[in-house]
């Protein structure tokens, strides 16, 4: 601890500062001991132990009140600009935890076009208007190590796995859906079934949720006892469904992304198919915008439970 005088600064207090500021700023310690509603003797015996601390007057006392010394007038300088800047931290930090101010990272694997997470962003983002939003594109493995060394705050994951060292909470589903060209005989059906697509040549991206989705394929056509045509292609999602259209093959994708329309492509629902759709956060992140977001989260997802 640094000294003053040969003194541990320790014995100089907030309310120190605060005795010292009102005492300057009303002239009397009656008066700023009436302003800080506290006694007068309180005011008048801080002071003087902070003078004795400082080993230097800060007052004239005199019958009609005190004024400041020479040493006492830089002393109240420094007091009140140290009291503005503490005054300034709690208000900064009052924001953060009512979630006016922060900074939230966000791991998505589902579509921000529409759905659950389109309006928890949304309804979010109105109501905290001072929290920044960094969303991160990846597959869920990435993403869950980087929720644990706090690298994102939250992930929005597919399925219900319960993850070491993270609280998981599911939130909402949504619908299969297969991508088609328009011209292919399944495009008239309402919906399709898995023993449609049994027989059909299938594309994914290397990037996610590419693997996820030839994961997926597998495991659903392997209870027809056949082993899909899957092949993967070095592209993006929109050049990805732009090979659906000219004939290259049919993918797979979730519901939320079926509001954006691409040219030569149609959107038929699997029947009875849907995925699952959790948070996963670590239970050592105390950032008070994601217990803000989390909350808002369970009450969308309580309202939407028919």
């Amino acid at each position: 601890m640094p000294r003053v005088n040969g003194l541990s600064r320790s014995f100089i207090k907030l309310r120190h500062l605060e005795y010292v500021v009102a005492a300057g700023e009303y002239g009397s310690f009656r008066k700023a001991a009436s302003a800080l509603k506290t006694q007068e003797s309180v005011v008048s015996r801080s002071i003087r132990d902070l003078e004795n601390g400082l080993g230097a007057s800060l007052f004239h006392r005199n019958a009609s009140g005190v004024t400041p010394t020479v040493a006492g007038e830089q002393f109240l300088g420094k007091a009140e600009a140290a009291l503005r800047c503490v005054g300034e931290g709690i208000r900064d930090v009052a924001k953060v935890g009512c979630c006016e101010n922060g900074h939230l990272r966000v791991g998505i694997f589902s579509s921000l076009a529409s759905g659950f997470l389109s309006e928890l962003v949304r309804k979010y983002a109105s109501e905290h208007t001072g929290v920044r939003i960094d969303f991160v594109d990846g597959n869920p493995t990435d993403h869950v190590s980087s929720v644990r060394q706090l690298g994102l705050d939250v992930a929005f994951v597919t399925g219900t796995r319960n993850w070491p060292d993270c609280d998981t909470e599911r939130l909402w589903i949504e619908r299969v859906f297969a991508v088609l060209p328009e011209k292919h005989a399944l495009a008239d059906k309402e919906e399709v079934h898995w023993i449609d697509l049994e027989s059909e040549n299938f594309i994914v991206s290397d990037a996610a949720p590419g693997p996820e989705v030839h994961d997926y394929l597998v495991q659903r056509l392997a209870g027809l006892s056949h082993h899909p045509k899957v092949e993967t292609q070095h592209v993006s999602r929109d050049n990805l469904l732009s090979l659906v259209a000219v004939g290259r093959g049919l993918t797979l994708t979730s519901e939320a992304t079926t509001v954006a329309k691409f040219p030569g492509v149609v959107y038929r629902p699997v029947a009875n198919e849907t995925l699952p759709f959790s948070a996963v956060w670590s239970p050592n992140n105390d950032n008070p915008a994601l217990r803000c977001l989390l909350s808002m989260a369970r009450t969308l997802s309580s309202a939407a439970v028919p």
